[in-house]
C-alpha cells in the first residue's frame, strides 16, 4: 500500500489567471501537473472556467482543449453578461458552487486538498474539507499589491504556498510566449498515469462517483 497522500488539485482559471499575471508570468500546465504529481498520489486535478458562448473566438478554448486531453478535469459553465450602471459591459461567471461540490464530494477519498485560488470566499469550504479530515494547501500569492489571496483564506488553510515561489517549477520559458498549446489530444499518456493510485479508505464510492471523476470499484481497498 502506498504512504503517499492521495490528493486533488482544484484550479480556480479566472483567479490562478490573475495571480499569475500580476506576478508577470505564464503557466507551464504540463510541469504543474507533474509537479504535483511527484509530490502525492495525485488522483484529480479540475480546472474551473466561465465561457462567453456567443464569441466567435474564445482565447481559452486552445487552453481547454488542450487541458482535456492532457491529465486534467476540465469544468466549464457559460458566463453571463450585463451592463453595469455605468452602462460598460460586464462578464459575470462565479464557478465556487461548482468546484465546493466536487471538493466535499470527493472528500472521503482524498487525504489532501490543493486549491489553486485566493478568493476569500473558498474560507467556509476549505474549513469543511478540514472537518472530513482533509489537509488543505492554498496556492495564491502575496507578492503583488494588493496581495490576491483573502487573509481569512490564507489563515484557514493548513498551508500556503506562494505562486512566486513556484516559478521555476511550474513557470513556462518567457521565449515559449505566444506560442500554440501544443495538440496533445491524441497521446494518453499524462492521463493513464494519472488515472491511478490505490485509495487506502474502505467505502466503496457510489456509481455516480465512478462516472464523474473515473473512480473504479477496483481501485478502492476493501477491509474484510
Amino acid at each position: 500500500m502506498s504512504a503517499q497522500q492521495r490528493s486533488a488539485l482544484f484550479i480556480d482559471g479566472a483567479n490562478l489567471y490573475a495571480a499569475t499575471k500580476a506576478l508577470g508570468f505564464d503557466i507551464d500546465y504540463r510541469r504543474l501537473l507533474r509537479e504535483f504529481q511527484s509530490r502525492d498520489a495525485l488522483l484529480r486535478a479540475f480546472y474551473y472556467t466561465a465561457i462567453v458562448e456567443d464569441q466567435e473566438y474564445s482565447s481559452i478554448r486552445p487552453l481547454i482543449d488542450w487541458l482535456d486531453y492532457n491529465g486534467f478535469r476540465v469544468v466549464t459553465k457559460p458566463a453571463k453578461e450585463f451592463v453595469d450602471s455605468m452602462g460598460r459591459r460586464k462578464v459575470k461567471g462565479n464557478m465556487d458552487i461548482e468546484l465546493a461540490i466536487d471538493a466535499l464530494e470527493l472528500a472521503s477519498h482524498i487525504d489532501h486538498m490543493v486549491l489553486f485560488s485566493g478568493d476569500g470566499d473558498f474560507r467556509s469550504l476549505v474549513e469543511a474539507m478540514q472537518r472530513r479530515g482533509v489537509r488543505v494547501t492554498v496556492v495564491s500569492t502575496i507578492q503583488t499589491q494588493p496581495a490576491m489571496i483573502a487573509d481569512d483564506l490564507r489563515r484557514q488553510a493548513d498551508e500556503f504556498v506562494d505562486l512566486a515561489q513556484l516559478i521555476s517549477r511550474i513557470g513556462r520559458d518567457p521565449g515559449e510566449r505566444g506560442s500554440r498549446v501544443p495538440d496533445n489530444r491524441h497521446s494518453g499518456d499524462t492521463a493513464t498515469r494519472f488515472r491511478g493510485e490505490t485509495p487506502e479508505r474502505s467505502a466503496r464510492p457510489s456509481p455516480a462517483l465512478e462516472s464523474r471523476y473515473g473512480i473504479r470499484q477496483n481501485d478502492e481497498v476493501v477491509e474484510p
